[in-house]
């Protein structure tokens, strides 16, 4: 293994080609080809937690690349309308606090029955710093404090990002080369072995990466992988971006608004918010969704609908032969809960762990295919709980209300709502604390709890969750509006 030639940027190519320039440490030549010609999809601004931990492996400064990417903190993601008339936050970090053997939902559930709880979102110091416009770092030195179990994530913009990984990339021994590939080769032994670009300049590898986006230009027009189509779970197969004029406050948050034949998302940046709507096709046409998304702006409009067509669903086998699928080139999930960018983020990390030598084994390609298959499963399993659990009227929510769940959802959904218990399993993305936020926010609420709640008295259980309550109230009261913080640790430069 010598080689390795990256096809395509965008955010799916330089992350992954900063990644390696780092960690691999000139061990193997890296190269990445993309084409000015060609853009990039360039909507994924939102992110989850799991992205600091990309942060720290590339030894990201975190105030330099937030100044760059005119980035802003995201402390969870706000759900409008997905049952009308109860807004709710799924909220990263934890809950409350265990008391004893028993998770803080459970006493919350008891108290709840009986009329005596207040929001869930009072238990959580990220959704009620949300709700009031509020930020900071953690204080892990506070250890008996919520504010240190304060978790966040970015928003930013995505091209920015990209140009930034370059930059990062490019200082590690990353090659660039600018250029539209026209041919692919495939040896005898089915393996890929150059790409030719226009010119018939020939650029040859052992180990590819195809950043190519939807088409999937080494990983499915070259070796006919397939693709599974999970567009009978998550039937919305269009999405519109366009950016606005920033307006203030500057919330600490992604909004999700449920409408007619999608959702509408919006995220705030130090220079502009970034909207787009996802739909069905079959429930609106393109023209109609572009006027019922330009409607719903909130600021100024600054550039022309970006439109994309997309089938929810995967690979079949994200590595196959001497290929790695990433980013939209391995599949497409809906940005409802900003999972894109950590699954590219995710693959590349996992791939490095996996990374093969010159005599590549089949038992690590379909490891690696294993892992990426279960991620990608669990992620499409809690993005359909959204839908399925819709409170709206119309063609698209009576469906979604009515369709056959995956097993492996309809177990977690099952087991719920007989007594609201919830586990993660091995590694899937999203925590107990997601699902429970989720659940609840929809209006999913189980028939009983834990029966070891019965060894609390409902007065200690008022107590209990009352402190943890007024606790969390008293720390939000203290942090700096969410905008102050921003302007303090990260201020970006004025965009003309």
């Amino acid at each position: 293994m010598r080689k390795i030639l990256i096809v395509g940027g965008g955010t799916a190519g330089w992350m992954t080609a900063a990644l390696f320039g780092k960690l691999f440490q000139g061990l193997y030549e890296v190269e990445l080809i993309e084409s000015e010609a060609i853009g990039t999809v360039g909507v994924g601004e939102a992110t989850i937690p799991p992205i600091k931990k990309y942060n720290e492996l590339i030894q990201l400064d975190e105030a330099e690349f937030m100044r760059r990417t005119q980035a802003t903190f995201k402390l969870g993601v706000q759900f409008v309308d997905w049952n009308p008339g109860r807004p709710y936050i799924h909220a990263f970090g934890v809950i409350g606090q265990d008391w004893e053997w028993l998770r803080c939902h459970h006493y919350w559930l008891r108290a709840h029955q009986r009329g005596r709880a207040a929001e869930f979102a009072s238990y959580s110091i990220n959704a009620s710093a949300a709700l009031s416009n509020k930020f900071m770092h953690a204080r892990p030195d506070m250890t008996e404090s919520p504010i240190s179990h304060i978790t966040y994530a970015f928003q930013f913009d995505a091209s920015l990002y990209a140009k930034y990984l370059r930059s990062l990339a490019e200082m590690h021994g990353v090659k660039r080369t600018e250029g539209r590939i026209v041919d692919v080769e495939v040896a005898d032994t089915g393996d890929i072995a150059s790409v030719t670009l226009e010119g018939d300049r020939k650029i040859a590898a052992d180990f590819f990466i195809d950043c190519s986006g939807f088409r999937g230009l080494l990983i499915e027009q070259t070796l006919k992988t397939g693709y599974e189509d999970w567009s009978r779970w998550l039937p919305c197969d269009r999405a519109m971006a366009v950016p606005s004029t920033r307006t203030d406050p500057l919330f600490p948050y992604t909004r999700a608004t449920a409408r007619e034949p999608g959702w509408q998302w919006r995220i705030p940046l130090q220079h502009r918010t970034g909207n787009g709507l996802v739909y069905s096709s079959k429930h609106i046409d393109d023209d109609a969704a572009e006027t019922l998304l330009l409607a719903n702006l909130e600021g100024e409009q600054l550039a022309n609908p970006n439109r994309l067509r997309f089938t929810s669903g995967k690979r079949r086998k994200m590595w196959n032969r001497n290929c790695v699928a990433l980013g939209l080139a391995a599949g497409f999930l809906e940005p409802l809960e900003s999972t894109s960018i950590h699954l590219v983020q995710s693959a590349a990390i996992r791939l490095i762990r996996l990374f093969p030598d010159a005599s590549t084994d089949q038992a690590t390609i379909d490891e690696f295919n294993r892992q990426c298959d279960f991620e990608w499963e669990r992620v499409r399993d809690f993005i359909a709980l959204h839908y399925w659990a819709n409170g709206r009227d119309g063609p698209l929510w009576e469906y979604c209300r009515g369709m056959e769940l995956p097993p492996t959802l309809q177990r977690k959904i099952d087991l719920w709502r007989s007594n609201g218990r919830i586990f993660r399993e091995d590694e899937e993305l999203f925590s107990e604390e997601s699902w429970i936020q989720v659940f609840l926010g929809h209006g999913v609420v189980p028939r009983g709890y834990d029966p070891l709640v019965g060894i609390k008295s409902d007065p200690q259980i008022e107590q209990f969750l009352g402190n943890i309550a007024s606790t969390i109230e008293r720390c939000v009261e203290v942090m700096p509006a969410h905008s102050d913080y921003v302007q303090k640790f990260c201020p970006a430069e004025p965009v003309a």
